[in-house]
């Protein structure tokens, strides 16, 4: 089961003079990923590096920001990925040092760095939701709120027409057995709507 973190967590390293300040917490995507590393960069002008990795599924990402190839972003993502996680950036500010740690050194460095704020980061099981609407007789609303509320179902939408149409998000692995037994109480008068989104 995958996993994302509940808060961001941090966790300094120095190696022969040079400071390694690496952060890890939960982005979206690449776009707020990229945001963090210019937020990084501002707050730490005088950084020699900003290296970063992103594991958000098929926006996964590796940036070395001026360190050799494949010793900073590239060994922070395997750590990521060996942790399991998703939807999670991490970040590491170089302040260098003036004595130069080598490739085998910059790879230890940056994956020790990470693996260490991960230590202290609290992780959650990332569940997949789907987003569900359906439609019912004015006379069955009560019922199905009543049901969201009892899955703890976030209710994202509700439209007052000619019938009542509400939408809301569950875990995914939920979903079928959900809309089977809501299916069954509605008695009949209850229809799915597919494809459907909230106004």
């Amino acid at each position: 089961m995958p996993f994302s973190l509940a808060r961001p967590a941090t966790y300094e390293l120095v190696i022969k003079k040079s400071r390694f300040i690496a952060c890890v917490e939960s982005v979206a995507g690449r776009d707020e990923a990229q945001a963090r590393v210019a937020q990084l960069k501002a707050e730490h002008p005088d950084a020699a590096h900003v290296c970063w990795a992103l594991l958000a599924g098929g926006q996964s990402a590796a940036n070395d920001d001026g360190e050799p190839g494949g010793t900073a972003g590239r060994p922070m993502l395997e750590v990521l990925r060996h942790q399991d996680l998703q939807g999670v950036m991490a970040s590491v500010v170089r302040y260098f040092g003036g004595i130069k740690l080598g490739a085998g050194g910059l790879v230890r460095a940056y994956t020790d760095a990470v693996a260490q704020a991960l230590l202290s980061a609290e992780k959650v099981p990332l569940i997949v939701q789907t987003t569900l609407a359906c439609s019912v007789p004015y006379a069955l609303e009560g019922l199905v709120r009543h049901e969201l509320e009892l899955a703890q179902a976030p209710l994202l939408g509700v439209s007052h027409g000619s019938v009542v149409t509400l939408h809301f998000a569950l875990p995914q692995s939920q979903a079928a057995e959900w809309m089977a037994r809501l299916s069954e109480s509605g008695r009949g008068q209850l229809v799915w709507l597919e494809g459907d989104s909230p106004s």
